[in-house]
């Protein structure tokens, strides 16, 4: 990831809350050519910068050949357009604000056990944030429990790499800062109120 000095983080906690907040990850696999796939991921403790776990349908080609090979993660946490008219400084250019998150490590496949457990933590990962009862695998009859577990392959990845990119305008003046903020927040739409609610907390 291309990291200019303003916008580095390697704050493992910070890197860590940008990933429970925006599980699904792009996935990366290099083998004859780049291989991309697509999941919700489980973030778990061990290891220095954690080790994540997900699933992909066995169909998917990146499932016969992720098992001890690396693979590379891509988190997009918010992001919006900056227009230069917002800016009070004149002569700039027009730019894109947002979070990204990188990690990658060596794949390890999941045995039947640890898969069914891995889509028990899913579940209730998400389901612990919505408004009402949650949902859980046991409402699922066994036998399609197993049909579904056969149409699956499960991965963890310790962590041994973890970066991120916060481009929030750090590298502008106040007042230019202040004027995307603020504008961003007059868009009025989900995703530039969250890079403004990010700029205002990363003053």
């Amino acid at each position: 990831m291309y990291r200019p000095a303003a916008f580095v983080v390697d704050d493992v906690a910070a890197l860590h809350a940008v990933i429970r907040a925006r599980v699904f990850a792009t996935i990366a696999l290099a083998h004859d050519g780049v291989h991309f796939a697509y999941a919700p991921v489980v973030l778990d403790m061990p290891g220095n910068f954690g080790t994540l776990r997900f699933h992909l349908a066995r169909a998917n080609p990146v499932c016969a050949l992720a098992d001890g090979r690396p693979l590379s993660f891509s988190f997009i946490a918010v992001d919006a357009y900056v227009s230069p008219g917002w800016y009070e400084t004149a002569g700039l250019v027009p730019t894109w604000n947002y979070i990204a998150v990188e990690a990658s490590g060596i794949a390890r496949k999941l045995d039947r056990e640890e898969l069914r457990q891995l889509l028990i933590d899913l579940s209730a990962q998400e389901e612990e944030k919505l408004s009402k009862k949650p949902w859980t695998l046991d409402k699922v009859p066994e036998a399609r429990i197993e049909a579904l577990l056969n149409g699956i392959e499960g991965f963890s990845v310790p962590l041994d790499a973890l970066q991120g990119k916060f481009k929030l305008s750090q590298d502008k003046k106040p007042a230019d800062i202040a004027g995307v903020i603020a504008a961003l927040e007059a868009r009025g739409d989900a995703a530039s109120r969250a890079v403004a609610d990010a700029m205002r907390k990363s003053r």
